[in-house]
């Protein structure tokens, strides 16, 4: 079973690292082809490309100005957005995080596909940006199949045939243009239960999303089913709006005192 993340825009390359073993990116050397285009590219027009501010957008061409000398730190710590608050890889045990790496893939724009320890260097991309280098007119077109095909690769290592899909929209349609053949499939949705019924929050559901991750870790699950156990922060499955491939989590309406 493999569970996907999306990457995050935020970042922390400051805070203490564990002391673990870090790994390689599969798709470094596409990584660093793709961070040497986008560092021909101005600070203005990356600004325009992924509607950042002006400060965003100078530090990212500075980035990837020098891309070769950016600090490296393992994507699972690198990455700092509500997914990742929700995971809290820091307070993860060793035992835990070496069943992510096993388990947990993060997409991305610039690295393609990523095991939690592998190392990477800060950037900015995010998969739908209407950009690529060479004569594709976007990042789905430049990856292509190479990121379902390194999942399907994964799977076949790990003798199972499921993708646990916590990704959003925009990453997800990475693996969806083509998706593995022969594997189940299982988006997870999350909505909070207020006054005027269910709801979709994306600030809870990304964090949602990282606690399922950390949840699956922390008890080792290796058989979907045994997802629909998870009942962090008050999070349930329930069968009402659940199918064979979306699966819901509902959480009730907190009530303040």
């Amino acid at each position: 079973m493999i569970l996907l993340l999306s990457p995050a825009k935020t970042l922390d390359y400051e805070s203490p690292l564990p002391d673990l073993a870090a790994t390689r990116p599969r798709f470094a050397e596409e990584a660093i082809a793709t961070a040497q285009a986008a560092s021909k590219l101005s600070a203005r027009k990356l600004g325009k490309l992924m509607s950042i501010s002006d400060k965003l957008s100078k530090l990212n061409a500075d980035r990837y100005s020098d891309f070769a000398g950016q600090e490296e730190r393992p994507a699972i710590y690198a990455f700092s957005g509500d997914v990742y608050i929700g995971l809290e890889a820091r307070t993860l045990d060793e035992p835990a995080i070496g069943f992510a790496q096993d388990h947990v893939r993060i997409l991305s724009g610039l690295y393609g596909l990523l095991r939690p320890l592998d190392l990477i260097r800060p950037y900015r991309l995010e998969m739908g940006t209407r950009w690529a280098p060479g004569r594709k007119n976007n990042l789905y077109e430049l990856w292509g199949n190479k990121i379902s095909d390194a999942i399907a690769a994964d799977l076949l290592a790990d003798g199972s045939d499921t993708i646990v899909n916590c990704a959003s929209r925009e990453y997800w349609h990475a693996i969806d243009q083509a998706p593995p053949k022969g594997v189940r499939i299982v988006t997870i949705d999350f909505r909070e239960d207020g006054p005027k019924g269910l709801s979709f929050i994306s600030f809870n559901a990304k964090r949602a999303r990282g606690m399922m991750a950390r949840w699956m870790c922390e008890h080792r699950i290796t058989n979907p089913d045994d997802l629909r156990g998870f009942d962090s922060d008050g999070y349930a499955f329930t069968a009402d709006g659940s199918d064979e491939s979306v699966w819901r989590f509902v959480r009730k309406r907190r009530i303040a005192a």
